[in-house]
């Protein structure tokens, strides 16, 4: 691959998370990897659902997930992958755990009973109130002024990969060393002696860039540089955040960036994700 050297692909990549999680052949990495992060259930079986959600007049917004699944019993899993802080990203979130609550009108007679919505985030940042904190799981639900579950079918959960700093020697759970390898994966030359699961041997088999197509190559280039433009905008602004002229710097690439994905028909939705601009602004571009 041009400049790059890497042996395996970036899973936080828009292309390298959805060929290690987003296939048929890859669906039971999904399974055992979100059998590690749900408080209450194990999944045996999932289907894959499409991912573009409309909603229900002309004047709503679309949604568009990274993954959307339902699982045996009914559930609903929409697996989001954050790569930089956006504004009311929360807000966001509740807004697309909306969608498959709806979705689950019934037109004839109806009771209301919900089947469980489960809205996950995997997040390349950190909270800023929870920058103290030294959790990286975070599992949200309804209570009431007592802390008491007021209603157990709506749970967001949120993973704050920065905050892993284990290394290879330390890690003992299996939830351990799925973070590691959604962190490390694409440093890596060669397998760990602490991922021998049959599980990882799956996905780095998948995540070998030398067996890729050359379409396959094409288009993950493609994604990691949209990644790698991202991050050197959010570096640039951590390092940089009190000068007086970062700001219009970061919103110049910002708009330079989402020009870029108009162009190559990428849709607002994932504009917006990426470089946080409003939605007009990316349709006036």
């Amino acid at each position: 691959m041009s400049d790059q050297k890497e042996k395996y692909i970036n899973p936080l990549t828009d292309f390298g998370f959805k060929k290690l999680f987003g296939t048929e052949s890859t669906k039971m990495l999904l399974i055992d990897f979100l059998n590690q992060i749900l408080p209450d259930r194990k999944i045996k079986e999932l289907s894959y659902s499409a991912t573009e959600q409309q909603g229900k007049t002309e004047i709503d917004r679309k949604a568009i997930f990274d993954l959307y699944c339902i699982g045996d019993n009914g559930e609903r899993f929409i697996v989001e992958m954050q790569k930089a802080k956006q504004n009311f990203f929360k807000d966001r979130s509740v807004y697309y755990a909306s969608f498959p609550i709806q979705e689950q009108a019934k037109k004839s007679a109806w009771d209301y009973k919900l089947d469980p919505v489960y809205s996950i985030g995997i997040l390349d940042f950190i909270f800023d109130d929870h920058k103290q904190e030294k959790e990286l799981l975070h599992i949200v639900e309804l209570k009431n002024q007592h802390c008491e579950v007021f209603y157990d079918k709506l749970k967001f959960i949120y993973l704050e990969l920065p905050k892993f700093k284990k290394k290879e020697k330390d890690l003992k759970t299996h939830f351990d060393k799925w973070i590691f390898v959604l962190t490390h994966l694409s440093k890596l030359q060669d397998r760990p002696k602490e991922l021998q699961e049959r599980v990882f041997t799956r996905l780095f088999e998948e995540a070998e860039i030398a067996k890729f197509t050359p379409q396959e190559i094409k288009a993950y280039e493609e994604s990691l540089k949209y990644y790698r433009d991202l991050k050197n905008v959010v570096d640039t602004s951590r390092e940089e955040g009190l000068k007086e002229g970062l700001k219009e710097g970061v919103e110049k690439r910002n708009f330079e960036i989402a020009k870029e994905m108009k162009t190559n028909g990428e849709p607002i939705e994932k504009i917006i994700k990426y470089t946080n601009l409003t939605r007009k602004e990316i349709e006036l571009l």
